[in-house]
């Protein structure tokens, strides 16, 4: 399929898929006109790049942990891929830091507002 039938497919902007390849995370033919090719697959891994994008990584750990990723439809752990559980964990952890980081902030913007007029 080309890169307009996996846009359709995943609802992912062809623009968005290029980025994707660049970063490694696709990795479509290339045909002798130079055209991508993708299989049935790929449509598949756009869903799991897209949920684990919203689960917060990055495209860099994404990339480290994509090829763990096995499942049709849905995202699960497998076994023989410890770096999948290890680059997961430190993600939480990654995360649940900025999560204090950013209740520390709301706190002091809070503190400041309760002595901010009404007025203002």
């Amino acid at each position: 399929m080309r890169i307009g039938d996996l846009s359709r497919a995943t609802g992912v902007s062809r623009r968005l898929l290029r980025y994707y390849e660049e970063q490694g995370l696709l990795r479509p033919v290339r045909l002798d006109n130079g055209y991508r090719e993708y299989v049935e697959a790929d449509v598949a891994a756009v869903h799991h790049i897209r949920a684990l994008l919203a689960a917060g990584l990055s495209t860099a750990v994404i990339a480290k942990v994509l090829h763990c990723v096995r499942d049709k439809d849905e995202l699960r752990v497998p076994s023989g891929c410890p770096t999948f559980i290890g680059e997961l964990r430190r993600e939480r952890t990654r995360i649940t830091e900025a999560i204090v980081r950013l209740e520390s902030s709301r706190r002091l913007l809070d503190a400041v507002l309760d002595t901010a007029s009404p007025d203002e």
